[in-house]
């Protein structure tokens, strides 16, 4: 994204316009863009070009609110600074241990990921996944594990079957080596699934409300 557009973002953000519209007069925009009123005015013009604010014209004020590809390139804006100045190599998540929908075994057990996953990972995965719900002040750093490189498990065809893309990103709980896969069509947002050769629940002696910690390699 264009510098000049994310700084423009952060300033409509900042006011609010990320959860509702927000009264914003091109003189307005201007003084916290130090810039002229013409100029703001044309750079409102311009993120609506780009579809990453849109606008509600009053009788006498603009509305302005952020559409969500803005909120979305702030994010990745917000993610790449994050690497630059906290995080090092890892990313460390903290949450309790859920119940997951009974879908892991099915998925982890195709031979189509099971073969990606023992090259890509270097280890074959026990037959299910441990779900994790993350705590909500460390749902950001989700973003930033989704913007960084990890390794891809393509999707593939089986039976007549389709069966989505993902990408795996190398973990530990604890000691114990695992990984922690991302679908590209997942049901959960709050939520990670994560893999390891061993049964988690029992290496770790750990159940549903038990809290987890687990660090993510970036």
């Amino acid at each position: 994204m264009d510098s000049k557009y994310a700084f423009a973002l952060r300033k409509i953000a900042l006011l609010g316009g990320i959860e509702d519209y927000v009264v914003l007069s091109s003189r307005e925009l201007g003084d916290a863009l130090e810039m002229s009123q013409q100029s703001a005015s044309k750079r409102i013009l311009e993120l609506l070009d780009e579809k990453l604010i849109i606008r509600d014209l009053g009788a006498r004020k603009q509305r302005i609110k952020l559409t969500q590809k803005g909120v979305d390139e702030l994010k990745q804006e917000y993610g790449e600074y994050r690497r630059i100045f906290e995080i090092n190599d890892q990313i460390t998540l903290h949450g309790i241990v859920s119940e997951g929908m009974g879908e892991g075994k099915y998925y982890v057990c195709q031979i189509g990921y099971m073969t990606q996953f023992e090259e890509k990972l270097g280890f074959r995965p026990y037959e299910g996944t441990l779900n994790v719900m993350i705590d909500r002040e460390d749902l950001s750093k989700l973003d930033v594990i989704r913007s960084a490189p990890g390794e891809i498990i393509q999707g593939f065809t089986q039976e007549g079957r389709s069966f989505g893309r993902a990408i795996a990103h190398k973990a530990k709980v604890k000691s114990i080596d695992c990984a922690i896969i991302m679908p590209d069509r997942s049901h959960y947002e709050n939520v990670i699934e994560i893999v390891c050769q061993y049964h988690l629940r029992r290496s770790l002696g750990v159940g549903n409300g038990d809290r987890i910690e687990v660090k993510v390699k970036v």
